[in-house]
């Protein structure tokens, strides 16, 4: 595989592109790095069979950080006394854990990976559809990268509430102090803490923090592409509302190649390299339990909803120690 600056130089598709580099299920994307072989190592993590809940609860987030989204209303209906049955009402898939799929981001002037048509990506239509994800889910080693713990330690907390910029330095520095590596396929977890400060938050905090779209988050760089792409990562989750900060940041690298997000990162990650993205995940107890017993790995498995054409999905991750 070329490296992330190699892609930066390619001429035969979009500059910073995986696109057509991965031939057997290419539009599995970057989750193609985690294979047969990832899962056998993964499955050497679990040693006590405790199993941890990566997801909230799918209206944990009242109302959701986007304004575009709202909470699902639950109804239970009976055709008789004896049975029960339910609907989920304004049921937004993204509006809590989730995982972004790779029709949710397109590449400005090149379309979306792999170049799929956009006629194509429609309801009930299988490109790029988060049922690539179902059908073979994403599983692997979890590898909790804890920038919280690392920042606490150091006695400089991040202030959610002022939405800080992260860069992969971080990422780094924290993988240093818990004696990692980052190996390749691996899913990658990023604790920041932001959802556990948002969710316990006052109502006043939440609601001038939504209105902002103010949320903690990776600085728009190739530097942070550059990471994900040559650590040759499967997924790169975190439990901040968009892996990157909002806003976005004034000298974003993507002022140009995204002007339509005002320089977002995620057509870059999505778009380009094929990345699965995940957002808003429980990471809280999982942190926990890796620094009591020092070990960072889990065997994770995500299997998103089985909606064809889907564009994102709850998460249904699980962690296995």
């Amino acid at each position: 595989m070329p490296t992330y600056d190699e892609l930066l130089h390619r001429t035969d598709a979009p500059p910073g592109s995986s696109w057509h580099l991965f031939t057997d299920e290419p539009e599995r994307g970057m989750a193609n790095l985690a294979g047969p072989r990832q899962i056998l190592r993964a499955a050497q993590c679990v040693r006590t069979g405790r199993a941890l809940s990566l997801d909230y609860a799918l209206d944990a987030f009242d109302p959701p950080m986007s304004t575009a989204r709202g909470i699902p209303r639950h109804r239970i209906t009976a055709k008789h006394d004896q049975a029960r049955d339910d609907v989920l009402d304004n049921f937004h898939l993204q509006a809590s854990t989730q995982v972004d799929g790779l029709r949710h981001r397109r590449a400005s002037g090149h379309g979306f990976y792999n170049g799929v048509p956009d006629e194509e990506i429609a309801p009930r239509g299988p490109r790029l559809g988060v049922q690539m994800w179902a059908e073979t889910p994403l599983a692997g080693r979890g590898l909790l990268i804890d920038v919280d713990g690392l920042l606490r330690d150091r006695g400089t907390p991040l202030d959610h509430a002022a939405g800080p910029a992260l860069t992969p330095d971080l990422l780094d520095a924290a993988l240093h102090a818990q004696g990692s590596r980052v190996k390749d396929g691996d899913l990658v977890l990023v604790h920041t803490g932001w959802a556990h400060w948002y969710l316990t938050a006052d109502p006043a905090t939440r609601a001038e923090t939504r209105q902002s779209r103010r949320a903690t988050g990776f600085a728009q760089s190739r530097d942070f592409a550059a990471w994900c792409w040559n650590h040759r990562i499967a997924l790169m989750a975190t439990d901040t509302f968009a892996v990157e900060v909002l806003p976005v940041l004034p000298d974003s690298d993507f002022l140009h190649s995204a002007p339509e997000d005002a320089g977002m990162m995620h057509q870059e990650l999505i778009a380009k390299l094929g990345l699965p993205l995940g957002e808003l995940w429980n990471l809280t107890a999982l942190a926990a339990d890796c620094r009591a017993t020092g070990r960072w790995d889990s065997l994770l498995t995500v299997k998103p909803l089985h909606l064809t054409g889907g564009v994102g999905s709850p998460a249904n991750a699980t962690a296995l120690r």
